[in-house]
């Protein structure tokens, strides 16, 4: 329900920003790396997804110039998955498309009934 009221928006918004080649599910994958670099099997944690499904997702965030692989200077057989300008243009644009999508859930349901919701979103995703 959530993912689906802001994917379309998101798609365009991704167009109108000239970011090709990311959808929203491999966006997802950029937000761990806001807090610095990380190895594939830290990132697939952070996601709750396997590393065969992170090293598909990066390969393909690497092809388009979202993120960089660098070697890990405590670990020479292990690489380092960081986020590049472009990949933080994908971050502000989801950001400012959940904005977006927050104030006409607002403008829908009124300040109260969306606090309510927030709330019970919360509840469910602690369960």
């Amino acid at each position: 329900m959530l993912a689906a009221s802001g994917g379309p928006g998101l798609r365009a918004a991704f167009a109108a920003a000239g970011l090709d080649g990311v959808r929203p599910a491999q966006a997802v994958a950029l937000v761990p790396l806001a807090g610095g670099a990380l190895h594939a099997s830290g990132l697939a944690d952070r996601l709750n997804v396997s590393r065969q499904a992170v090293a598909q997702a990066v390969k393909a965030l690497e092809a388009h110039g979202y993120v960089v692989r660098t070697p890990d200077d405590t670990d020479a057989r292990a690489l380092l998955i960081a986020l590049t300008p472009r990949g933080w243009e994908v971050l502000w644009v989801m950001r400012a498309n959940a904005l977006a999508v927050e104030h006409h859930w607002e403008h829908v349901l009124g300040r109260q009934r969306l606090a309510e919701l927030r709330e019970t979103v919360q509840l469910l995703l602690d369960a």
